[in-house]
C-alpha cells in the first residue's frame, strides 16, 4: 500500500462515473414514481438507497477531481483526504436514509396501504437491471478507493434489494401478502445500517490521523530500535495522509554523534519502513539525549507535548 496510489480508481476514466450518476438519478426518480403511485414501502426504500449511490458517486467524483490538486501553501499535505471526507458525509445520509426507512416501516406496519404488485415488480425489474449495469461500471475503481469501493457495495446491495422488491412483489400478487413490503423494507435498512456503520469506524480513524489499521505501533518502534546505529526513539507519530498513503516522524537517539552516520542510519530505517510497513514517508530528526529508557518515551503524546521543548534536525 506504501506511497499507495489509486491505481485502480484513476485507471476509470470519469466519464464512467458520470454515466453512473445520471442512470442512477433516472432510477431513482423513477422508483420514487413507482413506489407513490403502488403505495410500495419497499420500492421508495430502494429508490432512497439508489439515490445516497448516486450521491455517493457524485461525491466521489467531486473528490477525485479535487485530490488530483498538488500540495500547496494552504494544503501542505495535499488533498488526497477529500475523498475521505466525501465518504465521511455519504455513509452519515447512507446511516440517516437506514433510521428512517425502519421508521417509515413501522409507521406502514400501524397503518397499512394498498399496494399494486405489477407495479413494483416492474419497477424493480427496471432497477435490478439498472444496478448491476451501474456496479459492472464502477468494479474497475473500487479495488483501491474507499468511496467508490462504498459506492460499488451499495449498487450490489441494491441490486440484492431489487430482488427483495421483486419478490415481495410477487408475494403480493399470489397470496396478498402485504407484510411482505415491510419486511423487505426492514430488510434493505438493516442492510443500509450495516454497510454505513462497518466502513464507518475507518473513515473517521483516517481523518483523526489515527495509526493505520493494519499496522502495530509496538512493531514499528521495535524495528527502528533494531536498526544499526540507532541507541533509542521517542515521540513516534505514525498517521494516513490519506487512504493510501502514510507517514511516520520520529527522533531517534544516534549511537554516535556523527551526522554522517546520522544520514545511513536514515536511509536504513527508511528502508525497512518501505519494505516492512510501506511507508514512504518518514520525517527522522536526530537527538543526543537517549530517552529510550523510559517505557513511555515512544508512546504516542499529546499535541501540547509535541509542540514544546524539542530541538529539530533534519526533516529530510
Amino acid at each position: 500500500m506504501g506511497q499507495g496510489h489509486d491505481h485502480g480508481a484513476e485507471d476509470m476514466p470519469d466519464g464512467r462515473l458520470v454515466a453512473a450518476v445520471a442512470v442512477n438519478v433516472l432510477l431513482t426518480v423513477a422508483q420514487i414514481i413507482g413506489g407513490v403511485v403502488s403505495g410500495s414501502l419497499s420500492l421508495i426504500a430502494d429508490a432512497l438507497h439508489n439515490l445516497n449511490d448516486a450521491a455517493s458517486l457524485a461525491l466521489a467524483l467531486f473528490a477525485r477531481k479535487i485530490g488530483r490538486r498538488p500540495a500547496d501553501k494552504l494544503m501542505t499535505f495535499g488533498y488526497g483526504r477529500a475523498e475521505v471526507v466525501a465518504a465521511l458525509i455519504n455513509l452519515t445520509t447512507l446511516i440517516i436514509v437506514g433510521l428512517y426507512l425502519i421508521y417509515e416501516a413501522v409507521s406502514r406496519f400501524i397503518n397499512p396501504q394498498p399496494i399494486d404488485g405489477w407495479i413494483v415488480i416492474g419497477v424493480a425489474g427496471i432497477a435490478l437491471v439498472i444496478d448491476v449495469a451501474t456496479a459492472v461500471m464502477v468494479h474497475a475503481g473500487s479495488k483501491n478507493s474507499l468511496n467508490i469501493r462504498a459506492a460499488f457495495l451499495h449498487n450490489v446491495s441494491d441490486a440484492l434489494a431489487s430482488v427483495g422488491v421483486i419478490i415481495a412483489g410477487v408475494l403480493i400478487l399470489l397470496y396478498d401478502l402485504y407484510v411482505a413490503d415491510l419486511i423487505i423494507t426492514l430488510v434493505i435498512s438493516a442492510y443500509v445500517l450495516w454497510q454505513g456503520f462497518s466502513l464507518l469506524p475507518k473513515t473517521i480513524r483516517i481523518l483523526m490521523g489515527a495509526t493505520p489499521d493494519d499496522l502495530e505501533f509496538d512493531r514499528i518502534v521495535a524495528a527502528i530500535a533494531t536498526v544499526p546505529g540507532v541507541s533509542g526513539l521517542h515521540h513516534v507519530h505514525v498517521w494516513s495522509v490519506d487512504e493510501h498513503t502514510r507517514s511516520l516522524e520520529a527522533h531517534i537517539v544516534l549511537a554516535t554523534g556523527s551526522m554522517k552516520a546520522f544520514e545511513l542510519t536514515k536511509n536504513r530505517i527508511r528502508a525497512v519502513l518501505k519494505s516492512d510497513f510501506s511507508i514512504a514517508h518518514a520525517t527522522l530528526e536526530p537527538c543526543t539525549a537517549d530517552l529510550s529508557s523510559d517505557p513511555a518515551s515512544v508512546k504516542a503524546h499529546s499535541k501540547q507535548d509535541r509542540h514544546h521543548g524539542h530541538t529539530h534536525g533534519d526533516h529530510g
